[in-house]
């Protein structure tokens, strides 16, 4: 059996975690060896949440770290991906801690292997057999549209940029491509491009996405243009995805080990 790391990373999610958690029953369970939280610096009380959930539950791989610094969604993804790495996992998941995604969705694949035909596989909220609850028709429209545009520039069938349901083969990783792309959110634009540049075999599947008490963390407008400027470079001249596109380069994402709630 491959060696599976769940890595769920969290940011002011107290209200929302102890559905995401709820929801990896038994039968997802089984699959997966470990689960990293990561909380990238919340403010409110999201760690005690997760760690009082993980003392009184049934589900005893449950580690909890603390980024050093607020590194951002994709400055998170870069400690997880370092983390099963070093401890040698073949497959990462990763699953948002805002219970918008649903781990469910993937327990299919889990139980066929279908993922080890691939470099990753990519929850997608906007092809056929996914549900999208509560969600605008003009942010559904948006997404659609960016999607059209990356899939002609990246010759592939784009059906999401980033959700936030995805498993990727930790061997595709190896080289630490993802490094310099944004810690922003737009570190999932990013990934999208590498796989046009990297050759990489992704295969998309539907999911179930839902808002109903989520915060969201998104300027829309500013983003939007962001990514059309970052799209329209690697348009250009592919390249442009291996060269430094942080803000704030940092030459290591560092944590600690949380094992204990605040009284």
């Amino acid at each position: 059996m491959k060696k599976m790391l769940l890595f769920i990373p969290g940011y002011n999610c107290e209200k929302q975690i102890p559905r995401v958690l709820d929801k990896i029953d038994k039968k997802i369970s089984k699959y997966i060896n470990e689960i990293i939280f990561i909380n990238n610096r919340s403010t409110d009380n999201t760690e005690n949440v997760v760690l009082n959930y993980k003392s009184k539950s049934y589900q005893p791989k449950i580690r909890v770290l603390r980024n050093d610094d607020n590194y951002n969604l994709g400055g998170s993804h870069k400690v997880a991906f370092d983390y099963a790495m070093k401890n040698k996992y073949d497959y990462i998941i990763v699953l948002h801690g805002d219970d918008q995604g649903n781990i469910q969705d993937l327990l299919p694949i889990l139980e066929s292997k279908t993922y080890e035909h691939y470099d990753s596989m990519l929850g997608a909220r906007f092809m056929k057999g996914s549900k999208l609850g509560n969600y605008s028709r003009f942010r559904t429209f948006g997404n659609r549209v960016y999607n059209i545009l990356f899939s002609i520039v990246v010759h592939k069938r784009i059906y999401d940029l980033g959700s936030g349901l995805n498993l990727y083969k930790v061997s595709s990783l190896k080289n630490k491509y993802y490094y310099k792309f944004p810690d922003r959110l737009t570190f999932n634009y990013c990934m999208v491009m590498a796989i046009h540049y990297y050759k990489q075999n992704v295969k998309f599947f539907p999911i179930s996405w839902r808002e109903s008490d989520q915060t969201s963390n998104v300027k829309l407008m500013s983003q939007a243009f962001n990514v059309l400027g970052m799209l329209g470079k690697y348009m250009i001249k592919h390249k442009f995805i291996t060269t430094e596109l942080r803000e704030k380069p940092i030459k290591r994402y560092t944590y600690k080990e949380i094992k204990r709630a605040k009284k």
